[in-house]
């Protein structure tokens, strides 16, 4: 292992490497594919959470509960393409990394082994750093610490390397590509770029797979309890279709902590209760609710999937408008929704994780992801790398 000094490099024996970034507090860690002129080609070379793959580059959550990293699998880059920087900044919006300096480990990405790490020495007033970079010399890639910050967050890290940002406070992401003049592509509002993420500010939010949205409402995070419904239709044509919701709860390490499903309608002391098999639910007719008393939830639980599974053996092929929403388990009033709208011939899916992140606040993420399992044990490993 190599301890890196700002300018140094290593030549990469990995063909698949991971740079994760970790410090006393929670990070937003991005990656950028920059040409030989040092810019991206589109807003869709900007790889963060809310945008999480590109070709050969893609965003792995730590779930707030391990680092978040950036994996570059440099044998998928495409022609053109002649450095991968990462990038970090304190998820607290407008904090500096004064007193909190990072630290980032490369790996091996398929064994896990570290090949170098590197800690910028003498931060102060930066509330953004370009950390490390992978780049492509003389047909060899090779890793060079970085440590160059920035005083003006993600968006002039993003804007340096020609990602164009919406400099509108209350802007939220957008999810189409977007001509140069306009927001990238779910790029976060630079006012919020140490934060980024939609919340429920402006009611209702619907979902795209992939998309996260912060629980947190006027400033303050939601620590009531919500019900998560599930429903499903049979596809046209098709005969009536049983299907069962669950939910799996995780700790910090993605260690499995116990299952809710309708074989057992209650776990963590009472803070997830299963509504039961084949419920239909109030108003917009959910096949099975979940409930979570957020503010119950013990410390050891950090994480939780949702999930939908087909113990007969029937397909998701077979399924019509399956979907997850989120609810204020007191007003009823819906805040998240996430239709899917895509189906493969398995028996399981994976809809949707709530995890808990260093603030307290929880955050909601459409996963949208098919598995074969007819059962919520064949979902338990699944799902925890999910997370």
């Amino acid at each position: 292992m190599t301890a890196m000094t700002p300018g140094s490099n290593i030549s990469l024996a990995a063909t698949r490497v991971a740079v994760d970034v970790s410090a006393p507090v929670r990070l937003d860690v991005s990656g950028l594919l920059l040409t030989a002129d040092g810019k991206v080609r589109s807003d869709d070379d900007f790889i963060f959470y809310n945008q999480p793959s590109g070709p050969g580059v893609t965003h792995r959550s730590g779930g707030g509960a391990t680092p978040d990293a950036i994996i570059v699998d440099t044998a998928a880059v495409p022609a053109g393409i002649e450095k991968i920087v990462v990038t970090a900044s304190p998820d607290a919006a407008g904090q500096s990394f004064q007193g909190i300096e990072p630290t980032a480990t490369i790996r091996d990405a398929d064994s896990g082994s570290v090949l170098a790490t590197f800690t910028p020495p003498q931060l102060g007033t930066e509330t953004a750093l370009v950390v490390v970079e992978i780049y492509l010399r003389g047909g060899a890639w090779k890793a060079r610490a970085v440590g160059q910050g920035y005083a003006n967050g993600l968006a002039g890290i993003a804007t340096d390397f020609g990602v164009s940002v919406d400099e509108e406070p209350a802007a939220a992401p957008v999810q189409a590509p977007a001509p140069a003049a306009a927001a990238p592509a779910a790029a976060p509002a630079a006012p919020a770029a140490a934060s980024g993420k939609i919340n429920l500010d402006k009611g209702r939010v619907s979902l795209q797979k992939n998309q996260t949205v912060s629980l947190v409402k006027g400033g303050s995070p939601l620590l009531s309890q919500v019900k998560m419904g599930l429903g499903w239709e049979p596809a046209f044509g098709g005969k009536d279709i049983d299907l069962d919701a669950s939910v799996i709860a995780y700790g910090p390490q993605r260690n499995h902590l116990d299952s809710c499903y309708f074989g057992k309608l209650s776990i963590l002391n009472g803070a997830v209760k299963h509504s039961g098999d084949n419920l239909t639910g109030e108003g917009a007719g959910d096949d099975e609710v979940i409930v979570v008393d957020l503010g119950r939830i013990p410390a050891e639980a950090t994480g939780l999937v949702f999930t939908v599974n087909s113990f007969s053996g029937q397909k998701f092929t077979e399924v019509a408008k399956a979907y997850c929403r989120l609810l204020d388990a007191a007003t009823g009033e819906e805040l998240v929704r996430f239709d899917l709208t895509t189906a493969e011939p398995q028996t399981g899916v994976m809809m949707a994780k709530l995890i808990r992140q260093y603030s307290g606040e929880w955050e909601m993420t459409a996963i949208g992801e098919f598995v074969k399992s007819r059962t919520v044990r064949g979902m338990v490993k699944p799902a925890a790398q999910a997370l």
